[in-house]
């Protein structure tokens, strides 16, 4: 594992899809100021400081694109999830890419590939947290948000919670890709806010409501008896 560290830039993903022949597997791209992030679907993130976290893991685990690559937000929500646990905060993971602490938001993750001339090159794990805030900071946000030292009054280190999940993070990790989502599915299961309960999802230009059944041994929701890869839990 190796930290690379940008003062400012306007995405730590787009730095990385940019830059990827020249950073090395398992390499972490953090800044302090990020004047550009996004979510899914192009949504933004909001820059709330430098005492907060937007990085972005680099990932070569091989050539060609195996199906458990689908699953790595999954894994990394998992992670994310344990993580805060060390700071006695319970999460839940809200399919499939938000962590939320009593129903708002504390962090978001983007993956994206990059594939050329069918080989893949890498991927690309964005994560954004909320460390360090104060509640006058989420004014302009139109959704319940919060901040992990609103939530344990108290300061937040930043870079020993960056220590603290890319460990968490790599130490399974090479198992995972080798055992595929059914290495995690009983843990995430019990990390989740969904299931048995009545939701509804967007899928691209699909909108399904439905008791969200269970999880597949591979990842997929299952709503009515269908089964989703893809797509945001409204």
């Amino acid at each position: 594992m190796k930290f690379k560290y940008l003062t400012k830039i306007n995405s730590t993903n787009n730095y990385c899809k940019k830059n990827i022949d020249n950073l090395d597997d398992k390499t972490v791209v953090h800044t302090s100021n990020q004047t550009n992030g996004r979510g899914r679907f192009n949504r933004v993130w909001i820059d709330l400081g430098t005492e907060n976290i937007f990085m972005s893991i680099v990932l070569k685990p091989s050539k060609d694109l195996k199906s458990v690559y689908s699953n790595l937000t999954q894994y990394t929500a998992l992670k994310l999830a344990e993580t805060f646990a060390k700071y006695n905060v319970e999460s839940k993971i809200k399919w499939p890419n938000d962590i939320l602490i009593k129903g708002k938001k504390i962090s978001g993750i983007l993956a994206e590939t990059v594939i050329r001339n069918n080989e893949l090159k890498g991927i690309i794990i964005g994560i954004g947290i909320n460390l360090n805030a104060n509640e006058k900071d989420f004014s302009n946000i139109n959704k319940p948000v919060t901040a992990l030292n609103l939530e344990t009054k108290t300061k937040i280190d930043k870079e020993k919670f960056l220590n603290n999940f890319t460990n968490t993070f790599f130490k399974d990790y090479e198992i995972f890709l080798k055992k595929g989502f059914l290495y995690i599915k009983s843990e995430y299961e019990n990390n989740v806010n969904f299931l048995g309960k009545e939701i509804t999802i967007q899928n691209l230009n699909e909108t399904i409501t439905g008791i969200a059944e269970k999880i597949t041994d591979d990842g997929a929701i299952v709503i009515n008896g269908k089964e989703f890869f893809t797509g945001d839990i409204l």
